[in-house]
């Protein structure tokens, strides 16, 4: 099938330390090694990124699920947690974490819900089996 949007970013600078622009120019920021890698700080990340990218991506699953189901989901809210970890051979390995936090629904809607956001999520489908996902429901 067709792509029905695409997304382009370009990056410049020193690697980790430069910026970063959306080809639209809405997204346009500085990036930094963070502090505690050794870095200035003070801007953006890759991980940052890809941390608000996934929380987005999902919590609009989550609200695209429960709708096609019927279940009306209240003051939700997706948090991700993406870790970078060294590996053998000076590479790195992403490690992500999401809390998904909803009321309106009792935990066991709540675990079917986020199981099948993971289902849907692009990111999800995107990681799954290279990245470690954890994905935790708490209702509220």
């Amino acid at each position: 099938m067709p792509a029905i949007y695409t997304a382009t970013a370009t990056a410049t600078g020193e690697g980790r330390d430069g910026r970063t622009r959306s080809s639209d120019g809405v997204l346009d920021v500085d990036l930094a090694v963070p502090t505690e890698m050794g870095g200035a700080g003070g801007a953006t990340n890759p991980e940052q990124l890809f941390a608000a990218g996934y929380a987005a991506c999902f919590h609009s699953a989550l609200n695209l699920v429960a709708r096609r189901d019927g279940v009306a989901v209240e003051d939700s809210a997706v948090t991700a947690d993406v870790s970078l970890h060294p590996v053998d051979g000076g590479g790195f390995q992403l490690a992500v974490a999401l809390d998904v936090e909803m009321g309106g629904v009792d935990q066991d809607q709540a675990d079917a819900l986020v199981a099948a956001a993971h289902q849907v999520c692009p990111y999800s489908n995107a990681t799954r089996g290279n990245v470690d996902v954890a994905v935790t429901a708490t209702i509220g």
